[in-house]
């Protein structure tokens, strides 16, 4: 048999690339060795672990050395040993550390010794005469071993029907022993003293500074018992009061600026430290201000009240019987002067070795009677302005006294000696 034919196929030529040249593979970086890795690891944790370790140390002595100042601070306060910060005791306070002090044990040691002060004074409203309701508050105090009744003359002043009430609640009628209307305090007595009461007292409030602490304890729209805080905002304001009538009532010097809260009603109560003592007594707010009250300084009262207890009156007001202005630089250029401070004597109404003006100037659009003394100072105390003045003489001066002041006159700066003047007396002979 014959073999099939068998197709042939023809053998197939692989299809190679050409030859390239041959590329360069990448360097890898070599490896650190696990040996050399694992030591640096443990040098990396022991840095660590020291700066740690110094760290907490540095922090533990600065922590150290703080408490230690501290608790040395508090020991020197217990000690009494610290030159600002005292630790004192009180009867019946709680504590009394570096100024802290509990004002609830502070109000219940003196609430009692305030009271409501009501009655009925004949107002004249126009042509019109009107029986009006007055209310205040007052505190009481020993005057010469007598338990007397504090208060500001506008509260009971022209009054008829005065009750005062005690914390507890009983009322009895009240009687002026005696008032002194330029200082705004009134002294009254009751039908029959309750038993047991403690009364306040007072301390001078010469010592007193900006920015003190003080406490006002009252009636405000009636509502008894009320404690309001505060602290000194000025010394040594002058103020001028109103009459029930609307007429202008005496000039009041030397009377503190605080800005404990009063309103009407709180007139009459006491202004007290932190440690319940009488600096002195709330007598006028300004109406339609935030914590901008006055009150008359405890040392008013300190100097007043024996003799109005036993007199009925006080009429030892020191006075100078000028009339004046504060200085200023329009002032002092009119005057040709460098003082630009002080108080300037325009007229003197007695011969008492003061000097009034002679040249009639304007300035501003306002009247001035120019080239008078320029008083700065009394016995070496500097006075600024007519407050300072007046603050001064009420603090420092009695009727009769002859004292030197310092003024510029005719641009010289002199020493002079001045008889101060009694200033009942000389309203009376001005009227």
């Amino acid at each position: 048999m014959e073999s099939p034919d068998i197709p042939q196929i023809p053998p197939q030529v692989p299809n190679i690339p050409p030859p390239q040249q041959p590329q360069e593979q990448p360097h890898e970086q070599p490896r650190e060795p696990k040996k050399n890795r694992r030591l640096s690891t443990l040098l990396l944790v022991g840095v660590l672990l020291v700066g740690l370790v110094a760290g907490g140390l540095i922090g533990y002595s600065l922590s150290y050395q703080n408490f230690n100042s501290k608790l040395s601070g508090v020991e020197k306060q217990l000690t009494g040993q610290s030159g600002n910060d005292t630790y004192n005791t009180y009867p019946n306070a709680t504590y009394l550390l570096g100024g802290n002090v509990s004002l609830s044990t502070l109000y219940s040691d003196v609430k009692s010794s305030v009271v409501v002060i009501q009655d009925i004074a004949l107002e004249q409203i126009g042509f019109l005469e009107e029986y009006t309701e007055q209310q205040g508050s007052g505190f009481i105090t020993d005057v010469n071993n007598r338990l007397v009744i504090v208060t500001n003359d506008h509260v009971v002043l022209d009054a008829t029907n005065i009750t005062v009430t005690f914390a507890d609640g009983t009322t009895y009628l009240g009687t002026v022993i005696g008032s002194d209307p330029r200082a705004d305090i009134a002294v009254l007595t009751v039908t029959s003293m309750p038993s047991g009461l403690t009364p306040l007292t007072l301390i001078s409030s010469d010592g007193l500074q900006v920015g003190d602490p003080v406490v006002a304890v009252g009636s405000p729209y009636g509502l008894q018992g009320t404690l309001t805080t505060g602290v000194i905002s000025a010394l040594g304001r002058t103020l001028s009061e109103t009459e029930n009538d609307g007429s202008a009532g005496p000039t009041i010097p030397d009377v503190i600026q605080t800005s404990t809260a009063i309103n009407p009603g709180n007139s009459g109560g006491p202004l007290l430290d932190y440690a319940g003592q009488v600096v002195g007594i709330t007598t006028a707010a300004v109406s339609e201000s935030e914590g901008l009250g006055f009150a008359i300084p405890s040392a008013t009262l300190i100097r007043e009240l024996s003799t109005i207890v036993s007199t009925g009156s006080y009429d030892n007001h020191p006075s100078i019987d000028t009339t004046g202005t504060d200085m200023t630089y329009q002032l002092a250029q009119a005057m040709g002067v460098s003082v630009t401070n002080g108080y300037l004597v325009e007229t003197v109404g007695t011969q008492n070795g003061l000097k009034g003006g002679t040249t009639q100037v304007t300035i501003l659009g306002e009247p001035y009677t120019i080239g008078g003394d320029i008083i700065i100072g009394i016995n070496g105390t500097s006075i600024a302005n007519s407050d300072a003045l007046l603050a001064y003489l009420e603090q420092n001066t009695l009727p009769g006294q002859t004292v030197n002041f310092t003024v510029v006159r005719d641009k010289v700066i002199q020493t002079v000696p001045v008889t101060i003047e009694n200033l009942d007396k000389v309203q009376s002979t001005s009227q």
